[in-house]
C-alpha cells in the first residue's frame, strides 16, 4: 500500500494570522511531501509490509529490518504525525466540550496550567520534535519528543501535538518559538482532540 499525502480541510491562508499562507503550503507540500515520499521509498518492494497502515508500522518498528527501520521511523513518523497535526487544526478553533475541560482540570489543575506545562515541554524541546498531550490508559500526559520520532512507537495514544521543528514557524516568528506556541491555541480543534481519547 502507498502511502499518500493528505488533503487539508482548510485553504493554506485559512489558519491566519497565526499561520501565515506561505509556511502551511511549504511545510504541507514539501515537508509533509517528502515524508510521505520517503517512506514509500523505504518500503518499496517490502511486500511483508504492504497491507500494513502506518499505525501498524509504527507500532512494530523492532519488526522491520535494520537497514530500513531508521528511515522509516524517521519519515513514517513524519507522515503520522502531521498528519494528526493537520487534522488538530481549524480556523478559528473549536473549543474543548465541558467534560473533557473537567478532565484536563481535574489532572492538570487547571487550563492555564495545562496551557503552560504544554508550553514548557514544546520550549524546552532541544533543537527540533514535538510536545504532546498523550493518553496512557485513560491518564493524561505532557510529554515531547525529538526530530519525528512518534508516542505511538511508545504505546501512548497521541491527542495533541504541536510541531516544533522551525520550519513550522520560522517564517512569521523567527526564533519566538514561545510566540508560535501561544498563538496555536486559538486554531485547536478540540473536537478532533477529543475523539481520539
Amino acid at each position: 500500500m502507498k502511502f499518500v499525502l493528505p488533503e487539508l480541510k482548510f485553504n493554506y491562508s485559512a489558519l491566519e494570522p497565526y499561520i501565515d499562507a506561505k509556511t502551511m503550503e511549504i511545510h504541507h507540500q514539501k515537508h509533509h511531501g517528502a515524508y510521505v515520499s520517503n517512506l514509500n521509498n523505504a518500503l518499496e518492494g517490502r511486500k511483508e509490509f504492504e497491507n500494513w497502515s502506518i499505525e501498524e508500522v509504527l507500532k512494530n518498528l523492532e519488526k522491520l529490518p535494520d537497514e530500513i527501520r531508521q528511515a522509516v521511523q524517521n519519515n513514517g513518523g513524519g507522515h503520522y504525525n502531521h498528519t494528526l497535526f493537520w487534522e488538530s487544526l481549524s480556523p478559528g478553533g473549536k473549543p474543548m466540550s465541558q467534560q473533557f475541560e473537567e478532565k484536563i482540570i481535574s489532572e492538570f489543575g487547571s487550563i492555564e496550567d495545562f496551557k503552560s506545562k504544554f508550553k514548557e515541554a514544546a520550549l524546552k524541546r532541544f533543537g527540533s520534535g514535538w510536545a504532546w498531550l498523550v493518553s496512557e490508559g485513560g491518564k493524561l500526559k505532557i510529554i515531547s519528543t525529538p526530530n519525528q520520532d512518534s508516542p505511538i512507537s511508545l504505546g501512548f495514544v497521541e491527542l495533541l501535538g504541536l510541531d516544533v521543528w522551525e520550519h513550522a514557524y520560522y517564517l512569521n516568528y523567527q526564533n519566538k518559538r514561545a510566540d508560535y506556541i501561544d498563538a496555536f491555541w486559538n486554531i485547536v480543534d478540540w473536537n478532533a482532540v477529543e475523539a481520539r481519547l
